[in-house]
């Protein structure tokens, strides 16, 4: 895969109020092309959540952007998102046989091995994520990360998601030919605002994908 093809994957902050993201939501999906978006829901009664998600998802896919929820599997179709991100492949089998027979995005991180990674793409994930913090708020080093996602880029067909915990980790990842570059609160929390922060990232791989 060329690295320039690497595309951008936005993780949501906890959101607990939909209507306030929605503009933080339209400057972003505006500044940059951003591939996917991992919506993670404040807990809250499920018709809440489900009319959350759809207005989320009305703003984003307009934007040709994926909607993806994170460990809520039971709303994913009812709230018109296009798949499920999981914090833990625990959850992937059950996740699988619900949302596969409903053509939905069924992704996971919290893959600690190589062996976890290679199990949840021989299950039929769609993609794998590597890069994201421990239950206990560790994360690997950053030169762990980047020899994960290369080794597994050069062998694997399996999508590739490298999360940045900076801005500045984007800088790296292209090289890597992950297919998916994700960030997560490091841009919503952005000095200069979120938006600033996506034409950043977009720049950051375009120099990276030239260079």
């Amino acid at each position: 895969m060329d690295a320039s093809s690497t595309r951008l994957m936005l993780f949501s902050p906890r959101i607990s109020d939909g209507e306030a993201f929605l503009s933080p939501l339209r400057d972003v999906v505006s500044a940059g092309e951003v591939a996917a978006l991992v919506l993670d829901l404040a807990d809250a009664d499920e018709r809440s959540l489900i009319n959350t998600v759809k207005r989320i998802a009305a703003v984003a896919q307009a934007k040709d952007t994926a909607v993806l929820i994170a460990d809520r599997p039971e709303i994913v179709a009812r709230a018109g998102a296009d798949g499920l991100h999981l914090r833990d492949p625990k959850g992937l089998d059950a996740a699988l046989d619900l949302l596969k027979r409903q053509d939905r995005i069924v992704g996971t991180g919290g893959l600690r091995l190589r062996d976890d990674a290679m199990v949840a793409a021989d299950k039929g994930a769609d993609y794998v994520l590597f890069g994201d913090e421990h239950p206990d708020g560790r994360r690997p080093p950053f030169s762990a990360i980047l020899e994960r996602v290369s080794w597994w880029s050069s062998i694997f067909e399996t999508p590739c998601v490298a999360f940045a915990a900076s801005l500045d980790e984007v800088d790296d990842l292209p090289a890597t030919s992950c297919e998916f570059a994700a960030v997560g609160e490091a841009l919503w929390s952005h000095a200069e605002g979120p938006a600033s922060a996506t034409a950043s990232v977009m720049q950051r791989l375009s120099n990276r994908a030239s260079a």
